[in-house]
């Protein structure tokens, strides 16, 4: 797996708000509205902070986030899964929104995280802009490399915005992915039983 996992950096510098805003600016003037009406003369600066938020991903870093982790498992060694984390993030192709829920297990080995802390994985590498496949290869290298466990499984499951809104306009469609390591890739068994978990209700 070559994904992306650390904070990212960028060697070119940033541009500032200010420069944010006029992008904007020209983004409605080439869609064909008019930047200087009173409906939009908020607009470019709504955009940006709306931009601070939908891709805070790229500023945070994965150890950070992951944060510690618990030795005291009273020997449990089984499947940890949390399923049905929402998110949202959007297409590096054309920037349109993806709205999906990914389910994330891993088996221990000696250690556990936060349930809260998978949430937030899966939160971090929504909040950059990403195709689905990346993601779900994202948020088990993320886990496997600082957690270690004897193996992680990820199903991520999604609506694109960019097949339902243009192009092909489909809606309804929804894109499953999945990505198995350690015991999970090396088990068929263990992997039924993920998918088995993630289905039952």
């Amino acid at each position: 797996m070559d994904a992306i996992v650390k904070k990212l950096s960028v060697e070119a510098p940033r541009p500032t708000r200010e420069e944010a805003e006029q992008a904007v600016r020209t983004l409605l003037l080439w869609a064909g509205d008019d930047p200087e009406r009173e409906g939009l003369l908020d607009t470019p600066a709504r955009v940006a902070k709306a931009y601070e938020e939908l891709f805070s991903g790229y500023s945070a870093d994965i150890e950070d986030v992951l944060g510690r982790t618990f030795e005291e498992v009273g020997g449990y060694d089984d499947m940890v899964l949390v399923r049905d984390i929402s998110f949202f993030s959007h297409c590096e192709h054309h920037m349109l929104p993806v709205m999906g829920k990914a389910h994330v297990a891993y088996l221990p080995n000696g250690r556990v995280l936060g349930l809260s802390k998978i949430a937030r994985v899966v939160d971090v590498f929504a909040k950059r802009l990403q195709t689905q496949e990346n993601m779900t290869a994202q948020i088990a290298q993320a886990i496997d490399e600082n957690l270690l466990p004897r193996g992680v499984a990820v199903f991520l499951e999604a609506e694109h915005m960019c097949m339902a809104m243009r192009g092909i306009q489909k809606t309804g469609s929804t894109t499953l992915t999945t990505t198995f390591t350690g015991a999970f890739k090396d088990n068929a068994a263990e992997q039924a039983r993920f998918m088995s978990m993630v289905r039952s209700r």
